[in-house]
């Protein structure tokens, strides 16, 4: 961890809904840091409690949802003890966010150069008429063509690749600190979201933000990040460099997502697609012990009976695993990274 280095520092974050059933932890005891300037990819299946940890960040956790409790500490002060009013102040100015399908987010009833401009009008004070101009500037930087036409033209009206670029354009507007990309290439087509991964490399270096992606796909985190939290069911299993989890990656869970990942040169006609065998439980009914206790297949009575904590190594890298405990009491001999190569 370098947290000195960091933009923000989120330490055992804990994000709960209050239900019927009882209590949820969809978020418990995340810990991870962003180094500023860089790219921290978050990734995992669904239910993993990615994008609840990225809301939570910015406080927009509804009821019956909560944050209840850890640290968010952004430029040397907690989040969480900020008053709304300051939180609103920070969120799209400092800290800001692309959201999941660009066709839901914008609103279908204003123009894309209005729904920029917003950020503007709120956090700079200024005018409609120099708002626009500004939004037709951050258009030209996203690369959307024609933008003194584009400005005026309503979201159905823009394909889904420009859709998602001024998605971006907004996020940007107030040249945020940290930006938060919430599957930011869902539902593009692949040469577009080549496009788009691009352009936020190009824009960080140019900007010089930090981000924070949040995705499913490993082939996204390999493109575009420098580090890498893998969440499963709430909880961070493995944190590492991209080189090193690629690399050398030491969670089963962590193997079993890169065994799942299609390789060049396998057998179409014979060889099948790895898969994690089972299901992510449901998070009002988590197993006793490791979470992914039930789906691995090194798991042995410890795993089964007692979580393990987040440790660090010589290297900063973390892990979540008995395997690498004085405790484990499966097979000594046992190596996740070779059951990978086989």
């Amino acid at each position: 961890m370098t947290t000195n280095e960091s933009i923000i520092q989120v330490r055992d974050l804990r994000t709960s809904f209050f239900t019927d059933q009882g209590e949820v932890k969809a978020v418990d005891g995340v810990t991870f840091d962003v180094p500023k300037g860089k790219t921290l990819g978050i990734v995992g299946e669904s239910g993993s409690g990615k994008s609840i940890t990225s809301l939570s960040i910015l406080r927009l956790i509804q009821n019956p949802g909560k944050v209840v409790g850890g640290e968010m500490i952004f430029k040397g002060e907690d989040l969480l003890k900020k008053s709304e009013a300051k939180m609103r102040k920070i969120r799209g100015n400092e800290i800001s966010m692309i959201f999941q399908e660009p066709m839901t987010s914008l609103n279908p009833v204003y123009t894309v150069g209005e729904q920029i401009g917003e950020a503007f009008r709120i956090h700079e004070g200024l005018g409609k008429k120099k708002a626009i101009e500004r939004s037709i500037e951050m258009l030209k930087l996203v690369g959307i063509p024609s933008p003194e036409q584009r400005v005026h033209q309503y979201p159905h009206e823009l394909s889904g690749g420009m859709r998602q670029r001024v998605m971006i354009a907004m996020a940007l507007a107030c040249n945020p600190e940290l930006l938060i990309a919430d599957e930011p290439t869902t539902a593009l087509d692949v040469t577009i979201q080549a496009q788009i991964l691009e352009l936020m490399k190009d824009l960080q270096d140019r900007l010089g933000m930090s981000i924070i992606m949040i995705t499913h796909d490993l082939g996204v985190v390999a493109e575009t990040c420098d580090y890498v939290a893998v969440m499963y069911c709430g909880k961070v299993v493995e944190y590492a460099s991209i080189r090193e989890l690629f690399k050398n990656p030491r969670h089963p869970y962590t193997v079993g997502l890169l065994n799942s990942l299609p390789r060049h040169d396998i057998d179409l006609d014979g060889e099948e697609l790895s898969v994690i065998k089972g299901s992510v439980p449901s998070p009002a009914d988590m197993p006793k012990g490791c979470r992914f206790a039930p789906r691995c297949p090194f798991a042995s009575d410890i795993c089964r009976e007692r979580l393990p904590e987040l440790e660090e190594d010589e290297n900063g890298n973390q892990i979540r695993c008995w395997i690498y405990s004085d405790e484990w009491d499966g097979d000594p001999e046992v190596n996740v990274y070779e059951e990978r190569t086989s």
